[in-house]
């Protein structure tokens, strides 16, 4: 299993925040089909090959995510791509 951790610092405070998380949240449900369910400040993300959960916190948003053995392969790229979503959602 791989691994992904994606750290991103924020001054946009907590309910900012969540509202970016959410759209990172969404555009990953929709490209590797998991589902997300919120709880607290957390979303738990899963589907066939990953599993994760991105955590929004006052001045941090972090993204961990395992990918099984077929998706491992492909961890720098979803990684990458994670970057790059959460990068936007945060300058947007």
């Amino acid at each position: 299993m791989a691994k992904i951790t994606v750290e991103r610092p924020h001054a946009l405070g907590l309910e900012k925040a969540r509202k970016k998380a959410e759209q990172l949240v969404e555009k990953l449900s929709t490209r590797y089909g998991l589902a997300h369910e919120w709880a607290g400040d957390t979303v738990k993300l899963e589907g066939k090959g990953a599993k994760g959960e991105v955590e929004v916190e006052e001045a941090l948003i972090r993204v961990n995510i395992e990918l099984n053995f077929i998706l491992s392969a492909m961890s720098g790229s979803i990684k990458t791509e994670v970057e790059r979503v959460l990068d936007k959602a945060l300058a947007a």
